[in-house]
């Protein structure tokens, strides 16, 4: 088929529902009826002679077709949105999505924040968070699926930039009223106690085995939680946990839990802003870091 045949519109129907896998999702993210998206799909679907998406349990599954269609429809449909807004970006009117990809630390730390502050200055913009583990985040920047990944550190290579957001020292977590804790925590005390692993948290606690061991000391795992689970575990346990201070504070919003400092130095943590280059002077993206730099600063 000829392009000049095509309602471009369908495109951006189509990208939605290929990036939510759900037909519902996509209507909401597009601020359109569902039917409006079936309808927009059907046509799709005859104008290039595909089904492009096939009903399953898991969602709406992409055909080869759709699939080879997915990365050059992005790719352009970016561009057109970059060359649309120019060089004036106004948040107060904008309406737009944004992906951002955020690991655990980043998930429960700085993304309320973050969240909010974008909705005060720009109610219409959409934010789409996703989980940063099982991601290739530079494959993700380079195909425009991602405009910025917050993770533990800065993406190598010179086509990325990157921003420190948040600095962070690691602490020791128990449960209120753990023996534990009527004496001060020692190398010896802590290299005694059963800890609990984060299963999910992507962060290198081998400084810790390093110093034991440097101590003819060792510490044993009992167990290993998704971060979703440690808090519940914790609190039912004698277990320790080694976390980010900031975390571990968010942590004992919701359980009843006691943070103390290692008995020994640490290496600082730390959580970094990403994003492809080739955005670096796009206003659109310039006034999304700063909202975020500005968001992290309070905490």
């Amino acid at each position: 088929m000829r392009l000049r045949n095509l309602d471009l519109n369908l495109l951006l129907v189509f990208d939605a529902v290929l990036r939510e896998r759900s037909v519902i999702r996509a209507a909401d993210s597009l601020a359109i009826s569902q039917p409006a998206v079936s309808h927009a799909l059907n046509r799709l679907r005859h104008a290039l002679k595909d089904k492009l998406f096939i009903r399953t349990p898991a969602g709406m599954s992409p055909t080869p077709r759709a699939e080879q269609l997915a990365l050059p429809v992005r790719k352009a449909l970016n561009e057109l949105q970059l060359a649309v807004e120019g060089d004036i970006f106004d948040p107060s009117t904008a309406d737009r999505r944004f992906t951002i990809a955020v690991n655990n630390y980043a998930a429960v730390v700085a993304v309320g924040p973050i969240v909010a502050a974008v909705r005060a200055q720009a109610p219409a913009v959409r934010l789409s968070l996703v989980p940063s583990g099982t991601l290739d985040l530079r494959d993700k920047l380079d195909r425009g699926e991602l405009d910025l990944a917050l993770s533990a550190q800065a993406l190598g290579g010179e086509r990325f930039a990157s921003e420190q957001l948040i600095e962070d020292r690691f602490v020791a977590v128990l449960r209120s009223g753990h023996p534990a804790l009527r004496k001060r925590l020692t190398t010896a005390s802590l290299a005694e106690l059963r800890h609990l692993g984060i299963s999910s948290s992507g962060e290198n606690l081998e400084f810790v085995d390093t110093f034991l061991k440097a101590r003819k000391s060792a510490r044993f795992v009992a167990s290993e939680v998704p971060y979703l689970s440690a808090g519940a575990v914790l609190v039912q346990s004698n277990l320790v946990t080694i976390l980010g201070r900031k975390l571990a504070l968010e942590f004992r919003r919701a359980y009843p839990i006691e943070i103390r400092d290692l008995p020994f130095e640490a290496p600082t943590l730390h959580s970094v802003m990403s994003w492809h280059r080739r955005f670096d002077d796009v206003p659109a993206h310039r006034w999304l870091r700063s909202t975020i730099i500005g968001a992290a600063t309070t905490l």
